[in-house]
């Protein structure tokens, strides 16, 4: 393993590169679950400096990195190479989450560029990186691409903005442990 200054040139090619990534966060203490999930679709990360990256976090079956973001900020994203010459690259960091009813969500978004479809998007993971790896990977499966799902854009193009809303209140309001995630879900907690 070789741990480097900063998200540099080739660092930067290679996660640009990736298809999917893996976030993984934890809840503060012994209890509670540890959450590792898998994102992609092209557009969707964004690395924003040398210690600095993004991605776009759309409406799902579950709220994990945002409760655990919340409570404690910690975070790792993993990229590995499924082709090519091996290579794993982890960033650790402090991250935290801007959800779409945050004033300051439409400036995260426009860093984006060209995203794909943004409906349906919850939040914006903005992660402040302050350690930067890479190992061998020698173990990773060779796998081939063929393109991203566009399931979730047509299940999300389907919803109204209150419809996403009444989503994150209900199925986003909590963690599996608990924990309250979005503010509208907090509100009618009390």
């Amino acid at each position: 393993m070789k741990v480097h200054e900063r998200i540099d040139g080739r660092l930067r090619a290679f996660i640009e590169a990736q298809p999917m990534f893996f976030v993984a966060t934890a809840p503060t203490g012994p209890g509670g679950h540890v959450n590792v999930s898998p994102k992609g679709m092209g557009g969707t990360f964004a690395v924003l400096g040398e210690h600095r990256v993004a991605y776009l976090d759309y409406h799902g079956s579950g709220a994990e990195t945002t409760a655990h973001l919340s409570e404690n900020g910690r975070i790792t994203l993993m990229f590995c190479a499924f082709q090519g010459p091996p290579n794993i690259v982890r960033l650790h960091g402090r991250g935290r989450a801007v959800p779409v009813t945050e004033p300051e969500f439409p400036e995260l978004l426009r860093l984006f560029g060209a995203a794909p479809d943004t409906h349906g998007v919850r939040s914006v993971i903005d992660v402040a990186v302050d350690r930067v790896s890479d190992s061998c990977g020698y173990a990773v499966p060779l796998m081939s691409y063929e393109g991203d799902r566009d399931l979730l854009l047509r299940s999300h193009g389907r919803r109204t903005d209150a419809d996403l809303a009444e989503y994150r209140r209900v199925k986003n309001g909590h963690s599996i442990d608990g924990r309250p995630v979005f503010a509208e879900a907090a509100a009618t907690d009390g």
